[in-house]
């Protein structure tokens, strides 16, 4: 039976029809809500929440933390956007764990592991530029590979701070940070960037899929700069980076 709790919403140039278990779900994705007929729907059981409880204590264990109990319409969260992250690779669009800004209405994505500082890393471009500087998400934008561009998309899953619009824009770079005592930032080439890009990017199980996001990956690696960047968490970081990426 379908959820009576249903509402479409508009991402990454789709319009999705989602049928979820918890209301609040409609809460959660509120920024991006329309009206239009969908390209796709996708519905939520409990087993999905299930699964999505199972991998989090998996993950806790591997890292031997203790295991977290977060709630049904939290884990509905996560098993809603898996769902939308696999169906999106048939359009050419993946997730990918980053934070991206934009300046000018250009694109500048930071990845790296977690803990290194690509969020506060994002922060210091937003006090240095400004009005001039949005944030397009924090956390897990979507990146749609275009056979003439490449663009990169918000979407409700912004970390943990809810830092992002509902935007599109073109994506110029894409940046590995390091922690480093010394600002300098370097073009890497895609076959240094391949195994990264991989790492950061949402991997389904389902091998056809898999297959589709390898390719997206490669024709990216030829589409966006790439750089690796150490840096310390100072406003000259920022002048490096942009002077680094923009040209």
């Amino acid at each position: 039976m379908l959820s009576c709790n249903s509402f479409s919403v508009r991402i990454a140039d789709k319009v999705i029809k989602v049928y979820p278990v918890c209301p609040q779900t409609k809460d959660y994705c509120a920024d991006y809500l329309c009206e239009e007929k969908e390209d796709f729907a996708i519905s939520i059981h409990p087993e999905d929440i299930e699964y999505e409880r199972k991998k989090s204590a998996q993950a806790d264990l591997k890292e031997n933390k203790e295991i977290r109990g977060f709630s049904d319409r939290y884990l509905e969260t996560l098993a809603l956007y898996r769902k939308i992250a696999e169906k999106m690779l048939e359009y050419d669009t993946f997730l990918f764990h980053g934070s991206c800004i934009a300046v000018d209405g250009v694109g500048y994505l930071f990845t790296a592991a977690s803990g290194t500082g690509k969020s506060t890393h994002t922060r210091l471009w937003r006090e240095y530029f400004g009005d001039r500087a949005t944030m397009v998400n924090d956390d897990k934008p979507l990146i749609y590979v275009g056979e003439n561009e490449i663009r990169i998309h918000g979407t409700p899953w912004n970390g943990k701070h809810h830092l992002g619009e509902n935007i599109s824009v073109p994506l110029k770079a894409i940046c590995f940070l390091k922690r480093g005592a010394e600002n300098r930032i370097a073009r890497i080439d895609k076959s240094l960037a391949y195994p990264m890009l991989l790492q950061q990017a949402y991997r389904p199980q389902n091998t056809e899929k898999l297959t589709i996001l390898l390719s997206l990956l490669d024709r990216l690696g030829d589409k966006v700069s790439l750089y690796q960047m150490h840096c310390n968490m100072d406003q000259k970081a920022v002048q490096v980076a942009y002077q680094g990426m923009k040209n």
